[in-house]
């Protein structure tokens, strides 16, 4: 009989390849459910796990192959660290959006013009907590940085508050150390939600759920826009922004202002129809 083989005990590097490995899976499964407009209860019950365990998942801390292959499978993928469509044999994108790409594109050029430098789609780790910030914007001379998160509509706010809260906790000393900037004098964290009937329906039936994840005026973000980024403070706000803004439309408006202000757009197919036209007419 041969002897069995013995594991060794895992080093340091290899204990961390692994955390990886389900920090990846997790953020996978985060957009593949957002890309489906799924809630996490809905893909909870589709999956047979509770809401909290899933949760552990998107986090990246349960490490459970049965819970990766329960929500693989509910999401029609076969899991491997990597979601894999079951069908096609290789990965699928979930999450072309043209609104969300025109809402950074918006900001990146708003932003460069001002001689700002910018990143969209930024990856960052803090020990076990990883993410993608849709936008930052940040000024080293002032230490003043920029977050973005760019919202279409909001199919599941606890959802939305939970990403929202981890990266106004853990990105800026993700971008910091990769900048090598220590410490921020400023720190802007910013909903920008599309000014759409869609979405100020959402913000009118929760107003009070997001002003209590979104406490502060519009005011440092107004600084940015205007190239003048706060010198210090840690500052949380709800904008509604136009993508497509002409002439001399706002691109944004805070939410107290969003409350009370009218649609532009009728939903995200309305926004969608308009940058289907403009891509045309380039």
């Amino acid at each position: 009989m041969s002897p069995k083989k013995q594991l060794r005990e895992s080093s340091d590097q290899v204990t961390a390849a692994v955390d990886r490995l389900w920090v990846l899976f997790g953020q996978q499964v985060r957009d593949a459910r957002q890309g489906r407009g799924w809630s996490v209860a809905e893909l909870a019950h589709r999956a047979g796990i509770s809401a909290s365990f899933l949760y552990l998942i998107e986090s990246g801390r349960s490490g459970s192959a049965e819970g990766a292959a329960r929500v693989a499978h509910a999401l029609g993928r076969r899991a491997d660290l990597t979601l894999v469509d079951s069908r096609r044999q290789q990965p699928r994108n979930l999450d072309v959006d043209l609104v969300h790409s025109a809402m950074g594109e918006c900001e990146a050029r708003r932003f460069r013009q001002l001689g700002i430098a910018t990143g969209l789609d930024q990856p960052y780790q803090h020990y076990q907590f990883a993410g993608r910030a849709d936008f930052v914007a940040w000024d080293p001379e002032r230490r003043a940085l920029l977050h973005i998160e760019n919202r279409t509509r909001f199919p599941d706010f606890q959802s939305m508050a939970g990403a929202f809260n981890g990266k106004r906790a853990y990105l800026a000393a993700g971008i910091g150390e990769r900048l090598g900037i220590r410490r921020w004098n400023s720190e802007t964290h910013v909903i920008a939600a599309l000014w759409s009937a869609e979405s100020l329906h959402a913000l009118r039936l929760r107003a009070d759920s997001f002003r209590s994840l979104c406490p502060d005026p519009s005011l440092a973000f107004d600084s940015w826009w205007r190239g003048e980024p706060p010198g210090e403070g840690n500052f949380s706000t709800l904008v509604v922004f136009d993508p497509f803004v002409a002439g001399r439309q706002r691109a944004f408006a805070g939410l107290d202002d969003a409350l009370i202000a009218r649609a532009r757009y009728k939903n995200y197919a309305d926004a969608a129809e308009r940058s289907s036209n403009q891509i045309r007419r380039r």
